[in-house]
């Protein structure tokens, strides 16, 4: 006796758009620069005490950096993971306002992922 459940079709998963991959990749780069530059300014206000009121400005980049490369790599991954649209535009806002540390790579990559987000199959793909 079959189950009733083998006359089902099995659901299709459907192929994830290039533009998502690009869109991770672009949060993985912008994540290394991030995090290298945070670990730079701690690494600098370590050897001066001058430097110390510079605290907050790596600390900025750096925790940046760790959500870039969190949803970076849940995008490039290969299975679906569960991400909403909306808490990408932040991240990208976020590498946006990387300007004000003087962070022009990551600048540039929040401005090609908010680009890339609002493209017809990036939304259909990545629900909000």
């Amino acid at each position: 006796m079959e189950s009733p459940n083998a006359a089902l079709p099995s659901p299709v998963p459907q192929a994830k758009p290039q533009k998502v991959q690009t869109i991770g990749i672009l949060m993985l780069i912008s994540a290394a620069l991030n995090i290298s530059m945070g670990a730079g300014f701690v690494i600098g206000m370590a050897l001066s005490v001058v430097l110390i009121c510079c605290a907050p400005i790596g600390a900025l980049p750096l925790a940046l950096g760790i959500f870039e490369l969190v949803y970076g790599i849940r995008l490039v991954g290969s299975g679906r993971e569960p991400v909403s649209r909306q808490t990408l535009q932040t991240v990208a806002i976020l590498e946006v306002m990387s300007i004000l540390v003087s962070n022009i790579g990551s600048a540039i990559a929040g401005i090609a992922n908010l680009v890339l987000l609002n493209e017809r199959e990036v939304i259909e793909y990545i629900p909000n």
